[in-house]
């Protein structure tokens, strides 16, 4: 422990993918006695004051979580530009919110590019706690250096480096934006170790996987898992990408035929119950669901293998059927197909049939779930949100020597 609390900082954009994975350690950090301030936009500011953290709200002119996912637009220019001007005009708000409150410590979400210029400003440390995979030994060359060859040659590249360039140097900071937004100087992981590519090449002096830390969720409601089901399937695609009315219709027809199958089908706000038409007795149609408590006395879960349903999955060693949309889900399916735990089925393709015999054999199969009890085991002896925090009190113990 640290001789005195501290004022620990911690700074997310309004996403729950960013912002859920950090909570439960906020939580143990005010348990613990430290004094936690979150800078969060207004629509997150209710659920981050749960944890007993001072909210510090700013105005952010990224997309909400409630936007269509279409608002990012559709090129690697469309989906980082948007960054780098909310941290532009949200760097001001923040100066301003922390005059004469500036913290001990830092901590940031990998998209919280004001905390790492703040810290800097301020003299203090900062901690990334990634929500997702993290770039190992070779990184760059492999996928970085790729991704970017085109884009990067193009005038709106050039434009775009050129604006984050003299945003860096403005604030005293001569580290390249690439290294800048994708090697922070201490990283907490929070994903599992086997959910990371290449794990074996990742740096362990900069980055430390603390697995899921879940927490035990009940203020998010409680399920029943109905006294006839012989087997239960969690079905969902997140809390974005969630206007599938055609996939939902498929999972209707998977499960819903199956003998002694229940199927908790959860659709988001997005689409209309109505547009999937009748659905038998077996079928519980939900906007949202208390996905955790679903999942502990699930048979089956069908995600979009986003990194927190994906440790979910793992957590709780129930096998998956992958099914992703975007961005690092594919990834994520990869790597829980490569452990044995999943199958991945493409979009397209994921119609009642393949569903139906992707989920019996899953199911049956003894060696999934060996896999899946092992993986369990592992993430268990990662330590989760308590060694975070301990891990974050070791640091504020080394500023203060």
């Amino acid at each position: 422990m640290t001789s005195r609390p501290a004022h620990v900082a911690m700074f997310s954009i309004a996403a729950h993918g960013h912002v859920n994975p950090s909570l439960e350690v906020i939580r143990e950090l005010v348990a613990r006695g430290h004094r936690v301030t979150y800078a969060i936009p207004p629509v997150f500011a209710e659920k981050v004051a749960g944890t007993g953290a001072e909210v510090k709200p700013w105005h952010s002119t990224l997309p909400s979580p409630d936007d269509d996912p279409s608002a990012w637009g559709s090129t690697l220019l469309d989906n980082v530009e948007p960054f780098l001007a909310d941290a532009i005009q949200a760097l001001p708000q923040l100066i301003e919110a922390y005059h004469g409150d500036e913290p001990d410590l830092v901590l940031h979400d990998i998209t919280a590019y004001p905390a790492r210029v703040l810290a800097h400003r301020w003299g203090v440390p900062a901690i990334s706690l990634s929500p997702n995979l993290v770039a190992w030994e070779g990184y760059e060359e492999e996928i970085a250096e790729p991704m970017w060859a085109e884009p990067r040659e193009t005038e709106r590249g050039k434009a775009y480096y050129a604006r984050f360039h003299a945003w860096l140097e403005e604030n005293g900071i001569t580290e390249h934006p690439d290294s800048f937004a994708g090697r922070p100087a201490r990283s907490l992981v929070l994903i599992p170790r086997a959910l990371q590519p290449h794990a074996d090449r990742v740096d362990e002096s900069v980055y430390t996987f603390v697995g899921a830390c879940q927490g035990d969720r009940a203020a998010e409601g409680e399920w029943t898992r109905p006294a006839r089901a012989e087997k239960v399937v969690l079905v969902s695609l997140g809390s974005t990408f969630t206007d599938r009315p055609d996939f939902y219709r498929e999972c209707v027809r998977a499960f819903g035929e199956l003998p002694g199958w229940h199927l908790v089908l959860q659709i988001g706000r997005r689409v209309d119950p109505a547009a999937l038409g009748t659905v038998p007795d077996n079928v519980e149609v939900r906007s949202w669901v208390p996905q955790l408590a679903v999942l502990k006395q699930a048979d089956l879960f069908v995600t979009h293998a986003g990194a927190g349903g994906s440790q979910e999955g793992l957590a709780t060693a129930t096998p998956m059927i992958a099914v992703p949309q975007a961005v690092d889900q594919f990834g994520n399916a990869d790597m829980l197909q490569g452990l044995g735990a999943a199958r991945q089925i493409a979009t397209p393709e994921a119609t009642a049939e393949t569903l139906r015999e992707a989920a019996l054999a899953l199911v049956d199969d003894p060696e999934v779930a060996r896999r899946l009890k092992v993986i369990q085991a592992e993430m268990a002896d990662e330590g989760g949100t308590r060694r975070a925090v301990d891990l974050i009190e070791a640091e504020l113990m080394r500023k203060r020597s």
